[in-house]
């Protein structure tokens, strides 16, 4: 009985090596076709619920490669295709986001630099999508090795437009993306500035914050700057309020329970020598807990109630919930782990503290359990050093490969399990 045993354990190990061999070799070959076509991407920028010309080719290119069942225009531009193997087995769906970000690159001396002024993909969901492209194409080949369905789920919006105030998931969501297949689980790669190439990460349970956005209006009274007694000074008012706003996070909250309030634009005045009526601010909240993110809410007004009554003047405040906490599935991550370490050694495959970014990826947690992993994309080397969202972000192209790889390895790891 236990020489069957360990037949049966290297049969396994033998029949993963082999097929980890044949990914790698079909990955391997498509390495300049990743790089293009993430280039490609980088050249033509597109912002959030604007990504006609980005729909489009994804869609063309899973039609290429040989998907028949390809849905265009979900949530505005959202592509799926579903791919359904030889074998039989559950549905698991893979997400890869599109949209490009309102920041200049101007500047950066690349070849591949952004033909849009004032657009670009500074969080690497170029890379997203060429690597999501790729990952369709190997497992198209390898179809009748695939037990179960796989849903590939290439979304606008993750950044989410001005003024919009439903991001891509959610709207992909609400349009039914989550049934006909349904999956019963998710994956997603995020390109990780703090990460070199070949280093993958994850972080167990909550993994980025919850987002939400905060608009608040300061209202006084307009006067003379010699005679500011005749007048309200919203800009002193206002300053006071981003003081006491502060104390919320290191007073009121619950220490264990990582938050971060910060404003981040002040627009007020007219003339130097003229007290301001009106000042406006804007910032971010994010929280891990459901309860912090309402109890911000609640001391907000109250901060911005009683700073404002004690000078005389108003206030307004429009606080928008934005993304949820992005919550990692543990069980879930470690049952795919051993195929990532098999791509790029176990040394490489790190856990990680939790981060304050926000993920819209959340969305789609909700419903089902999922992971996103950190994919590495710096390299010191090389000088690729900029972190996301910066004007000098980029990142090393040996990664796209990897992602391939990695992502469809893991693939077969959960449909191997889940189909038994």
């Amino acid at each position: 009985m236990k020489a069957l045993w360990w037949f049966g354990l290297s049969t396994l190990a033998a029949w993963s090596q082999t097929r980890d061999t044949r990914i790698a070799e079909l990955t391997d070959r498509m390495r300049k076709q990743l790089v293009e076509c993430r280039r490609d991407l980088h050249m033509h920028p597109e912002l959030s619920n604007q990504e006609v010309r980005t729909g489009k080719m994804i869609a063309d290119r899973l039609r290429a490669i040989g998907y028949t069942e390809v849905q265009t225009g979900i949530a505005g531009h959202g592509v799926v295709a579903v791919l359904k193997g030889g074998k039989p087995g559950p549905v698991v769906a893979w997400r890869a986001d599109m949209d490009a970000l309102p920041i200049d690159e101007s500047a950066m001396n690349l070849p591949y630099k952004s033909t849009v002024k004032g657009v670009k993909h500074a969080c690497g969901h170029d890379a997203h999508v060429a690597i999501g492209l790729g990952m369709a194409e190997v497992l198209m080949k390898m179809r009748e090795e695939v037990p179960g369905t796989i849903k590939f789920i290439f979304q606008p919006a993750e950044e989410k437009a001005p003024n919009v105030p439903v991001w891509g998931a959610k709207m992909m969501i609400q349009e039914g993306v989550m049934k006909n297949p349904a999956p019963e689980a998710i994956f997603a790669f995020h390109m990780a500035s703090h990460l070199q190439v070949g280093d993958i990460a994850w972080t167990d349970n909550a993994a980025s914050a919850a987002s939400d956005e905060i608009r608040i209006a300061i209202t006084g009274k307009r006067s003379h700057g010699a005679y500011p007694y005749q007048g309200i000074d919203s800009i002193a008012v206002a300053s006071q309020c981003i003081v006491a706003l502060q104390s919320i996070h290191s007073r009121r909250i619950n220490t264990r329970d990582p938050s971060v309030l910060t404003i981040g634009t002040i627009d007020g005045g007219e003339r130097r020598n003229i007290i301001a009526e009106t000042v406006n601010l804007t910032g971010t909240v994010r929280t891990y807990s459901d309860k912090s993110q309402q109890q911000y809410q609640d001391f907000i007004k109250q901060t911005l109630e009683g700073c404002t009554s004690a000078m005389g003047a108003t206030y307004k405040l429009d606080y928008r919930k934005g993304y949820m906490s992005m919550q990692n599935n543990p069980e879930l991550a470690r049952r795919v782990l051993p195929a990532i370490q098999r791509v790029v050694g176990a040394a490489h495959v790190k856990q990680q503290e939790p981060g304050m970014g926000g993920e819209d990826f959340s969305e789609f947690q909700r419903i089902v359990p999922g992971v996103m992993f950190n994919l590495g994309s710096s390299n010191l080397a090389k000088g690729i050093t900029a972190g996301n969202h910066t004007a000098e972000f980029d990142i090393d192209e040996d990664s796209l490969p990897i992602g391939v790889k990695a992502g469809v390895g893991l693939l077969f790891a959960y449909l191997d399990k889940a189909a038994k």
